[in-house]
């Protein structure tokens, strides 16, 4: 389970991510809203433990050390931090992203096998961003979940690629619920889908009401993320 009471991270002038409050359970899917694409990837950051908050409290089963979180975790398509990079081929994509994994893990995981293993053979060739809302996603959460030790799955404003929810929300859904492992998985969105019956947090929940606001211009340089953990 992974419990944040308070937790934000300071801006230039104000937070990059405001005071905020969830829960995110094992098989259960958490929407977590925000307006601004920087405060969501900010989010996405901290909750896998990539961004060091400023105060407030992160705990993973039990545990407060960041080192747990990073091993448990992976965050999804982080846009300027680990969105696959424009005329990226599926194929090399797959070959990078598998060689990110811990090497005790990454034995028999070459790219074309696990192309044909998760019926991916089909869009091999093509170009990442030319790729389907839906079919990219099940691609980067696959990745993701490529590495064993993932339990707590942060996809980052997958929304973005499509206003439809149908083209995200199942696949998170599926991976939450009927997954093959007890997956806790955090979206960050730009608003909850309609017929969304689920739980939902608003990034800075708990904060007060702002004097000033950071432009993502300013505030974009305090990202930090390190690549080999990125997906």
């Amino acid at each position: 389970m992974l419990r944040v009471q308070q937790l934000h991270v300071n801006g230039r002038r104000d937070f990059l991510l405001p005071p905020t409050t969830l829960q995110a359970t094992r098989g259960g899917l958490l929407l977590v809203t925000g307006k601004r694409q920087d405060q969501r990837t900010a989010l996405a950051l901290t909750l896998s433990g990539r961004m060091k908050p400023s105060a407030g409290t992160l705990e993973w089963d039990g545990g407060t050390r960041i080192q747990q979180l990073r091993q448990a975790s992976a965050v999804v398509d982080a846009p300027r931090v680990n969105e696959p990079e424009q005329h990226l081929s599926v194929r090399d994509l797959v070959t990078e992203d598998l060689a990110l994994i811990p090497r005790r893990f990454r034995g028999a995981l070459l790219s074309t096998p696990w192309l044909k293993v998760n019926r991916f053979e089909d869009i091999a060739g093509h170009w990442v961003e030319d790729l389907p809302a839906h079919r990219r996603l099940e691609l980067l959460t696959a990745l993701a979940l490529a590495n064993p030790r993932t339990d707590l799955l942060v996809v980052d404003s997958p929304d973005r690629h499509s206003g439809d929810p149908a083209d995200w929300l199942p696949r998170l859904q599926e991976l939450a619920y009927d997954g093959g492992r007890p997956l806790a998985v955090v979206a960050t969105v730009g608003a909850v889908p309609p017929d969304w019956t689920g739980p939902v947090a608003d990034i800075g929940n708990a904060a007060p009401a702002p004097a000033a606001t950071d432009t993502p211009e300013a505030t974009a340089s305090h990202l930090h993320f390190e690549t080999e953990d990125a997906r």
